[in-house]
């Protein structure tokens, strides 16, 4: 009686945890204590049970109780217990912190099935709006499993799928809006995620699927636990990697989808939910699926109760889903010194073609290419009468600053992207990641809002703010360990999800200005001038000449930090160096042209393709191709639809992912 009562109580509290069950706690008071200030605001507390269970008609505020109130109330927690399931699944297949409900493209594919419907048959987002959403997301999905089905449905390849095609279908999505901004501009704000109900529906719709959810993901934890030892081990214990993988991921995309559908894009919960029950205490893997999807429903309804006490009668109107940030990125900032240290990178390999027998034959190869699109750049453009060369020289003053700041910024992102990768050991790894793009964006954004028509000077100091604050605060979190590759990524995770929310919180307030700033963040060069792109210019040169300097590091640190120190490197420093040469080539190119997220991440891949392994071929190699990427996507941005433009990172995603997408399904 008594050895199974001992062996019971340390079941139990590994199970359960105290950890956790604090973090929740914490997180639920909070926001009861929000939720009873809100409802005593609508209601005497004697009326509160008749306004929820039997509401009197004739009372307008019984029936916004019962109608509008609670059924948000419950949305919030259905949808954040859905996402944090979802994003506890992901992470553990996928073996990757940066993994979330957004990794796959689901949301991106659901908002770029709605915003077709929208333009294309209106009449259908009425009656089947939930249905366009799951069948777009169930697109994405299916080109992912596409895409990586030749490898066995290896994480990193379903990582690097999801992630392409999630910025093709946001491509897309940001196109139309900015070409029909009359009729699309409302999905900016179902965009930044609306808990705002009117009805039952949202909660009868979620309630059972994401109980069956639940269930579904309890008979996974076994196989998925095993999955998390590693390919050989699993195989070793009789696990079908695939069938697993498959089920996982089709159930956690399917939760996603779900809440996407019913509610709009709320990102920030399945990527911090899993982390946070980590570093609470939740090590194993059943432990996180069961207090994933608690503090996930706990921050979103905290989340949710502070937008309306704040937005008072615009409570309707706030982007929920983009504010879960703010409450989450703190929260992921003071928990992360108690995070276990991880010298080693994520185990998964490369997606590499042979080595490249001659590297530098190769390099001549694209440096020849960018040579000749930058010619056609220079020289070859449409006009009122069509496509012609004759106009090149007068024309040339407001083309070369174009041409040359795309060409600088593109090879500066894809070679921070390189270093970063090599740093962290992780394939998602990219300038955004870490915050510092989206820093920049954001001390522009604040500076478009609160001075009318800034001038140039002061909106490179704005963004030059922003980034020395972002990458200030990574290296302040992270320092402690060593620049360690967790630390540094869950650091920059916070901030950079921190960063994001408040950008797309005021993009998402309907001012005609937001529109601008949307073709910013998609990667613009209209507004890049002579001045801009020769300094940006030199000072990519400059600090592509210490690149050189951090190629030995960069070849030993996939290593993993004991074997790069064992071999004689200073990790701590070198790690320094890196992240200060990463943050001076990302923020001087977003000052430039806007954050361009497919550079910086896809062109080390491309290049990994092309056999470019080493650190120094392979950062010269995503250089050259971010560089002509950025060219080609400039060049055909300004002419293909003239006399519209559409920016470059837009055509960049649009062009790039198509062929990233290919090379992917080579044998």
């Amino acid at each position: 009686m008594n050895s199974t009562a001992h062996s019971a109580a340390p079941a139990s509290s590994r199970l359960f945890g105290a950890g956790p069950a604090i973090l929740a706690s914490g997180l639920i008071v909070l926001a009861g204590l929000l939720t009873w200030q809100g409802l005593a605001a609508r209601l005497p507390a004697a009326d509160w049970m008749d306004a929820m269970l039997w509401p009197d008609l004739a009372d307008m505020r019984e029936v916004l109780v019962h109608y509008s109130w609670l059924p948000r109330l419950l949305t919030a927690l259905l949808c954040g217990a859905a996402l944090g399931l979802s994003g506890a699944i992901l992470q553990q297949v996928l073996r990757n912190p940066l993994a979330s409900p957004t990794t796959l493209g689901v949301s991106a594919g659901a908002q770029l099935a709605l915003t077709l419907a929208a333009l294309l048959a209106p009449g259908l987002l009425a009656v089947a709006r939930e249905w366009i959403a799951v069948a777009g997301a169930s697109a994405v999905l299916g080109l992912v499993f596409a895409l990586a089905w030749n490898k066995a449905l290896s994480p990193l390849s379903m990582v690097l799928g999801g992630m392409v095609l999630s910025l093709y279908c946001g491509a897309l999505t940001a196109l139309l809006i900015i070409f029909s901004q009359n009729y699309l501009v409302g999905l900016l704000i179902w965009g930044a995620g609306s808990l705002s109900q009117q009805d039952w529906s949202a909660v009868t719709y979620l309630a059972p699927r994401v109980i069956g959810g639940a269930v579904l993901a309890a008979f996974l934890v076994r196989p998925l636990s095993v999955v998390g030892l590693g390919d050989d081990g699993a195989r070793s214990l009789g696990v079908s990697l695939t069938a697993t993988r498959f089920a996982a991921m089709s159930l956690a995309v399917l939760l996603a989808a779900m809440v996407v559908s019913a509610v709009g894009v709320i990102g920030f919960i399945g990527l911090a939910a899993p982390p946070l029950a980590m570093l609470a205490g939740a090590r194993r893997f059943g432990q996180r699926l069961l207090w994933a999807p608690i503090i996930g429903a706990a921050l979103l309804w905290l989340a949710d109760q502070f937008v309306q006490m704040a937005a008072g009668v615009y409570g309707d109107l706030a982007p929920t889903g983009a504010l879960t940030a703010l409450f989450g990125s703190p929260l992921l900032l003071w928990l992360l010194p108690r995070l276990r240290v991880n010298a080693e990178p994520p185990s998964a390999a490369p997606i590499v073609a042979a080595r490249a027998a001659r590297p530098g034959r190769l390099l001549l190869i694209l440096a020849a290419v960018l040579t000749v699109a930058v010619l056609l750049a220079l020289v070859i453009g449409r006009g009122l009468e069509g496509w012609s060369a004759a106009d090149a020289g007068a024309l040339l003053p407001w083309r070369w600053p174009r041409t040359l700041g795309a060409l600088a910024a593109g090879a500066m992102l894809a070679a921070s992207g390189v270093l970063l990768q090599r740093l962290t050991g992780n394939a998602m790894a990219s300038p955004e990641v870490f915050g510092i793009s989206a820093g920049a964006a954001l001390g522009l954004i604040v500076l478009i809002f609160a001075v009318p028509g800034p001038d140039r000077i002061m909106q490179i100091g704005a963004g030059s703010i922003g980034a020395f604050l972002a990458l200030a605060g990574v290296l302040a979190l992270a320092g402690r360990s060593g620049f360690a590759p967790d630390r540094l990524l869950l650091a920059g995770i916070a901030l950079s999800a921190l960063f994001d929310a408040l950008v797309v919180a005021l993009t998402a307030t309907g001012d005609p200005r937001a529109v601008t700033v949307l073709a910013w963040l998609t990667g613009s060069t209209y507004r890049v001038t002579g001045p801009d792109a020769l300094t940006t210019l030199a000072v990519g040169l400059v600090l592509g000449a210490l690149l050189s300097l951090t190629a030995r590091w960069a070849d030993m640190l996939p290593l993993g930090g004991p074997t790069a120190q064992a071999l004689g490197m200073h990790v701590r420093r070198a790690r320094l160096a890196i992240l200060i040469l990463t943050a001076g080539l990302s923020a001087t190119a977003t000052l430039v042209v806007g954050p361009l997220t497919f550079v910086g991440l896809i062109a080390p891949h491309l290049a990994r393709m092309l056999g470019f392994q080493r650190a120094l071929p392979q950062l010269a190699g995503a250089a050259l191709i971010g560089a002509l990427i950025m060219v080609s996507a400039d060049w055909l941005g300004r002419t293909l639809l003239f006399p519209r433009q559409v920016p470059a990172g837009l055509v960049a995603a649009l062009i790039g992912a198509p062929y990233f997408m290919w090379r992917m399904r080579r044998p």
